[in-house]
């Protein structure tokens, strides 16, 4: 902190008013996407925001009121619920749609922005290092296995291609070739980790499928594979060192 506030840096004279124009086209991007049809659906059968609303795993509920609409979400199950099926959608949409737009006609001072500002810096390198953690292949599976829906298919498609424009443009940003080239240390514990946590994604979505079912058959609000399901849970969280 002492390092921030008193070192001297150079200052971006345009950096803060096209921060700001950023976040007015990645907020635009980000509503016009989660406010379409069909998409709360797709988050509410892709994603195990249901049984992290109905498993004890949390100091308050998942939701103000229902699971029906995203304004009564709370932010935290909001993120966590993404950040289960690795697709990181609450960390990246809009981020690479707003950076395209400007990226051509300012480009010169992005790159300014990105060596000299340190809040710039670590906003970045915190995009990257959640990229870094997504996966494209697991998004998938969670969906094939969880809806049979042609139309969520289709939004699933959009999502990831979304996601895949967000690590191109982040590339692009950075001139590099592949995520984490600067941080070895982190690339190198999630290549570790993530041999660890694939058999947890395909044990979570089998556990969530059979969840579904068995309380559509019963019409109960419990089956025998809450325990297993929180376990899943918590093991890929704690692989992934992000919650929400």
């Amino acid at each position: 902190t002492l390092e921030a506030s008193l070192a001297n840096h150079t200052h971006v004279s345009t950096d803060e008013s096209l921060l700001g124009e950023l976040s007015k086209a990645a907020h635009r991007a980000y509503r016009q996407l989660v406010e379409s049809e069909g998409f709360m659906q797709y988050f509410l059968e892709a994603t195990p925001i249901r049984e992290i609303a109905r498993l004890n795993i949390g100091s308050r509920p998942a939701s103000r009121k229902t699971l029906e609409s995203i304004k009564d979400l709370r932010a935290i199950p909001w993120v966590f619920a993404w950040t289960q099926i690795r697709l990181m959608l609450p960390a990246w949409l809009g981020t690479g749609t707003a950076i395209n737009q400007v990226h051509g006609q300012h480009q010169n001072t992005l790159n300014e922005m990105l060596e000299q500002w340190p809040y710039f810096q670590t906003l970045i390198d915190m995009l990257e290092m959640v990229l870094s953690k997504s996966d494209a292949d697991i998004a998938l599976y969670y969906e094939s296995h969880l809806t049979q829906d042609q139309d969520l298919k289709n939004l699933g498609v959009e999502l990831r291609q979304r996601l895949q424009n967000a690590v191109d443009t982040l590339l692009s940003l950075k001139g590099e070739s592949k995520l984490l080239s600067n941080n070895e240390v982190l690339d190198q514990s999630m290549q570790v980790r993530k041999p660890y946590l694939l058999p947890l994604h395909l044990l979570q979505a089998e556990l969530m499928k059979r969840r579904r079912l068995y309380l559509a058959e019963h019409q109960t609000e419990h089956s025998p594979v809450d325990h297993a399901l929180m376990v899943s849970i918590a093991g890929i969280a704690a692989g992934l060192r992000n919650t929400g």
